[in-house]
């Protein structure tokens, strides 16, 4: 985080008036070898999702996936040039 602070990842700025800023969390997993010793540790900052509330927070939501078609188009072209996947 100080990395990235010093990096100017971000601009700290305060929320408007009446604005709850949602929430976040450190999620910390190790990782175990195949002997089932930890091998290593990793943390991962998330948002706490579930607090949001429709119309307040957010107005519509979506997920940038490809359409199947576009994939198989895609991969058609691929195969039709002998491109490398």
């Amino acid at each position: 985080m100080n990395s990235m602070g010093s990096n100017q990842v971000w601009t700290l700025v305060d929320p408007p008036k009446g604005v709850r800023p949602i929430g976040c969390k450190l999620v910390y997993k190790h990782k175990l070898g195949a002997d089932g010793e930890v091998t290593a540790f990793k943390a991962r900052l998330v948002v706490k999702g579930y607090t949001q509330r429709p119309v307040v927070d957010f107005e519509e939501t979506y997920s940038p996936v490809a359409m199947a078609k576009s994939t198989r188009i895609l991969l058609a072209i691929a195969a039709w040039y002998d491109y490398e996947i």
